[in-house]
């Protein structure tokens, strides 16, 4: 290993970083106690690394191939901007489709090891997105019988688009007939009488879906709606002709379509009026008013066993749902032992729950969080300067910022986020007193001392800073599995090695452990159809000692549609893959932990299989590496190494 590419890369950017960490981290070693609240340099230049070395570093053969897709991949993306319209779905997979065909005729066996992982990333990223195609086929054809005109509305974006000429007064005509048609729709849910049947013979039948599929199609009304205004905006003005004829049949259309999709929230997906009312002010849609998003029912849109199995072999995970619930169940097992010997140190005996509640009481007042936050990351970078485990550069330390989460945001993620920019949940003063308590409770001292690591050095922020410099072509085939993960591990890595010294410290990390199984139970649950987001609530509320508020801000992230169906469970299943390749590659004697950790940031995004890869020097195929069973690998008893 000491003589392959990753090992001299390693070398080559430690090399770069040495002189840097000697001058500015090693004194921060005697100020363990007192971290340095300033991390500005002394001496600029150490910021600055030796030159020479970074202009002798390598990279992949295949590094341009991904970026010339991106940037293709972008263009096509701007081109066909009308969402989910004919025209795009129809290009975009010819697009990808042929780009895999040509991805074939490399010759895969004269690539290097970095060049084999760019073509397997890429060839899986493709296929990924055709699998997708295919999903996105069939949820439109489950909202066919609600949005029946939604193709031929966006078919007019493509045609401008492609520059063709319009016919105002047949343009007219239809969207005057769609208009009607968009009224009898919606009629058929709001007249009287539904229920009796020979005057919904006379009406006709509402179509039946379910609420997932009405949520889904009112937001793709909005949609439709979006591009519309596009469309007229266009046109309106520049083309008196347009204008005379469009303009009132666009606006009735624009009022129709605005209606129908408050009344499909209303009477099938069970938002409440007002909510909807007041998404639809100011001609708003109703999907994008934040109180509306953030106070109504959680619905979600689960792909079921089928579909988790599509996005588990896109990550070369060669588990089932099921099975990585169990795995989770262990791992629950584990951090509900360790919380009750925490609790007895604490004296409340097997009372987790109990202990957990005199931490949530131990946040700081009003105004003093960001300090607080401040002076945790200090605390973990001090940590880290007293060990080799990782390099984290002096700019990295110096580069990143802080910034107050709004009201709303906090209703949606009650807990601080990350990155360079650390973004702190905490209230406000027009919150209500409710909302205060909860979420400084959530966002004790303690809850935060196990994780502003997580979001800021070695965690989110180390990733992005190396991500950027080294391979940054693979950010296409970004994964939760690479940044949550190793986020996650160390999390698991510190606990293991004595940074929490208090047990009410300790309470707080098993919190965050807790949690990260649970949302492997109940995101992997939700999908399969075993567990409603209601139940997914108060299964956080029973199992990890949530506040409820905070239970349902993490059920509705996970299941707003901002996130992938796998995102939840990659915290710790990626966490458990990178424990297991430590044991391999640490615990086997071939790397050091220096070299381990800063080789799963250098190699850039990627599954955690795909890592192992290129750390190992795995022989691969164009079908990727032989499937990883990382569960079996796991160290027999954990925490690993065993805690002094």
């Amino acid at each position: 290993m000491n003589g392959s590419p990753v090992a001299r890369r390693l070398r080559t950017v430690q090399q770069l970083a040495g002189a840097a960490l000697v001058c500015c981290v090693l004194p921060l070693a005697a100020q363990a106690q007192k971290p340095a609240l300033s991390p500005f340099p002394d001496d600029p230049l150490a910021s600055v690394p030796a030159l020479a070395p970074l202009a002798g570093i390598r990279g992949s053969e295949l590094a341009a191939v991904v970026q010339r897709y991106d940037l293709d991949r972008r263009t096509l993306v701007r081109r066909y901007d009308a969402f989910d319209s004919p025209d795009q779905r129809r290009r975009m997979r010819a697009f990808n489709g042929a780009w895999r065909t040509r991805l074939r005729e490399i010759d895969f066996d004269r690539l290097s090891q970095d060049g084999r992982i760019d073509y397997v990333l890429l060839d899986n990223h493709l296929r990924y997105q055709l699998d997708l195609a295919d999903r996105q086929e069939k949820q439109r054809a489950e909202m066919v019988p609600l949005l029946p005109f939604a193709d031929a509305l966006l078919a007019l974006h493509d045609a401008r688009r492609d520059l063709e000429p319009v016919t105002p007064q047949a343009v007219a005509r239809q969207l005057a007939a769609i208009t009607k048609q968009v009224d009898s729709l919606r009629m058929l849910f709001e007249a009287p009488g539904r229920g009796d049947s020979a005057a919904a013979h006379l009406r006709g039948t509402a179509p039946k879906v379910s609420r997932t599929v009405a949520n889904r199609a009112a937001d793709q009304l909005d949609q439709v709606r979006s591009t519309m205004g596009s469309w007229y905006r266009f046109h309106s003005g520049f083309d008196p002709v347009f204008t005379w004829w469009l303009k009132d049949p666009d606006t009735k259309l624009n009022d129709a379509m605005t209606r129908y999709a408050a009344t499909i929230r209303e009477r099938v997906v069970g938002i409440p009026r007002a909510a909807v009312v007041a998404g639809r002010a100011g001609g708003a849609a109703p999907a994008a008013d934040a109180a509306s998003a953030n106070t109504g029912p959680i619905i979600g849109d689960p792909i079921g066993a089928a579909g988790l199995a599509v996005d588990l072999r896109h990550e070369m995970i060669p588990y089932t749902a099921v099975e990585l619930i169990a795995i989770a169940e262990r791992e629950y097992a584990f951090s509900l032992g360790e919380i009750k010997k925490a609790a007895r140190e604490m004296g409340f005996g097997d009372d987790w729950k109990a202990a957990m509640e005199r931490v949530k009481d131990s946040y700081v007042e009003p105004g003093k969080q960001p300090e607080m936050i401040r002076n945790l990351a200090r605390q973990a970078e001090d940590f880290f300067a007293q060990h080799d485990w990782v390099t984290i550069p002096p700019l990295a330390r110096e580069d990143w910022r802080m910034e107050m989460m709004s009201p709303e945001r906090q209703r949606l993620n009650p807990f601080f986020l990350g990155g360079e920019l650390i973004q702190v949940s905490y209230p406000t003063d027009e919150m209500t007193h409710e909302e205060k308590l909860m979420s400084m409770r959530g966002n004790n001292p303690h809850f935060s001392h196990a994780t502003v690591f997580h979001e800021l050095n070695p965690g989110h922020h180390l990733q992005g800073f190396m991500a950027a410099r080294h391979f940054p072509h693979r950010a296409l085939f970004a994964t939760p599995f690479w940044s949550e993960g190793n986020a996650l591990y160390w999390e698991m890595f510190l606990y293991d090695h004595d940074f929490h010294v208090t047990p009410d410290d300790r309470v707080g990390a098993l919190f965050w452990r807790m949690h990260r199984s649970a949302r492997i139970i109940f995101s992997l649950n939700f999908h399969l159809g075993r567990m409603s987001p209601d139940q997914a609530v108060q299964f956080l509320v029973d199992t990890v000692n949530f506040e409820r508020a905070n239970a349902e801000g993490e059920v509705r992230r996970s299941f707003a549609g901002n996130y992938s169906p796998l995102y939840q469970a990659a915290y710790m299943l990626g966490g458990l893959q990178m424990r297991a390749m430590y044991k391999a590659l640490v615990g086997g004697g071939q790397m050091t932990e220096r070299e381990f950790h800063d080789g799963v940031l250098l190699g850039g995004s990627m599954p955690m299989a795909m890592v192992r890869a290129r750390l190992a020097a795995i022989p691969l195929t164009r079908d990727g590496p032989a499937p990883w069973k990382f569960a079996d690998e796991l160290p027999a008893s954990r925490p690993f190494p065993v805690r002094r």
